[in-house]
This record gives C-alpha cells, structure tokens and sequence, in this order.
C-alpha cells in the first residue's frame, strides 16, 4: 500500500509531468485555452499512458535492450491511432479544434519517459497505477491552465462543451462575467507562458511552506581527537 501512496504522491504532485518534469509542455500550453480542450486532451493522453504502460510492463522481458526505444514508440504511436480514431468517430468537434496536437501525443516525453523509467521495470499492477496518477496529475494541470485562461479571456467556464459531450452538454456552459472583447492575453499563447509560470511559482511556495512546518532533526556531531605530535 504504500508503494501505491508513493506513486499516487509522485504523479499529482511531487513529481507532476506538467509542473515539475516540465514535459509536453507544447500541447499543454497550445490547446488550453478553454477547459474543453483541456479536458479532451488530457483524457486522450491518461489513456494512451495507461495503456502503454500495461503494455511495456507485458513486454518488458521479451524485448532485447538495445531495441527498447523503438518498440516503445511503436506500442505509443499504436494507440494514439486508436484514441485518435475514437475521438474522431464519437467526438468530431472536438478531434477538429484538437487539431494536429492529438496525433501529436506520439512524441510526448512524458509517455515514453514513464514506460522507459517505470513501466519496463516494473510490475503490471504498478504501471498500470503510475500511468493512471501520471495521466490524472498532467491533466489536471491542464484543466487548472484552461480554466484559468478561459475565465480571464472570456469570463466563462466548459465553454464547448457540447464538443467533448454532446448536444446536450451545451447547459454545462457557465458564463462568470460579461465580456464585450477576449481578453486576448489569457486566449493566446504568451497568455499560457505566463499562466504555467504562475502555477509553477505557486506550487514551489506551497512545497516551501509544507517543509518549512515539518520539525527539523538536528544532526549529531561527531568530536574527533586530534592528536599533536610533540617533538
């Protein structure tokens, strides 16, 4: 069990891929401009980790060391056709404002970082649940950087909805604010620079204030002898 509690704590927060790795930081700040997006990204991508990490863990005996890398990918590219496909069928909307960044999950660092790092030294049970918390940690933070932006460029909230849901996801939108004109910093890219800054800053002050309130233990000093040679 507490494996399992290490691997949860390492893929949410101390060693989130979004705030602490820094990886896949293109789709990340690219498709974040509404939590929809967001949301649709993040889900395709926790599926695609999962499932390549259950699937590196089953291989990882049969496949000689020196091929690893590219097998890896093969299994990654695999299955992101296979998500690619299922949004394109059951979410079209969204596989259209997703764009060019959803095949483009094949080349996420984080993906082929966990199956080379974790999953092919590990048990299926444990890479199953590092894909799982890796994939819940990156899209959260995703979710937190849409919604953001979304709220100060349009001053709403599951703006599109209806994209990921359907029809009748459409109620879901919730409109916070008035907004004559986007605020077209939050909207654009230069928008999500500054908004993971802040993200990052602010998860460094929280880990700051967390060791800062744990008791500090003193180390005990060691008194050597010194001997001096008397002529």
């Amino acid at each position: 069990m507490s494996n399992y509690r290490e691997i949860a704590s390492q893929g949410l927060w101390k060693n989130n891929p979004g705030l602490v790795q820094l990886l896949g930081l293109c789709p990340l700040l690219a498709v974040t401009a509404t939590i929809t997006n967001a949301l649709g990204l993040g889900v395709a991508t926790l599926l695609v980790l999962m499932g390549s990490n259950i699937l590196v863990s089953l291989v990882r005996d049969y496949v000689p060391k020196e091929i690893r890398i590219p097998v890896f990918v093969m299994i990654i590219a695999a299955l992101v056709t296979c998500v690619q496909l299922l949004i394109n069928a059951y979410a079209y909307n969204l596989y259209i404002s997703l764009g060019i960044f959803l095949p483009l999950i094949v080349t996420n660092c984080v993906i082929i970082g966990r199956a080379e790092a974790f999953a092919s030294r590990n048990s299926l049970a444990h890479s199953a649940f590092d894909g799982l918390m890796m994939g819940l940690g990156f899209t959260a933070v995703l979710m937190v950087l849409g919604a953001s932006r979304e709220l100060l460029g349009q001053g709403t909230l599951f703006d599109g909805a209806d994209l990921l849901l359907g029809e009748w996801a459409s109620i879901l939108t919730i409109h916070v604010w008035q907004v004559d004109t986007p605020f077209l910093l939050a909207m654009l890219p230069p928008g999500a620079f500054i908004g993971m800054g802040l993200l990052i800053a602010l998860k460094n002050v929280i880990d700051t204030r967390i060791k800062a309130r744990q008791p500090k233990v003193e180390s005990v000093g060691v008194t050597r002898a010194r001997i001096t040679k008397v002529s």
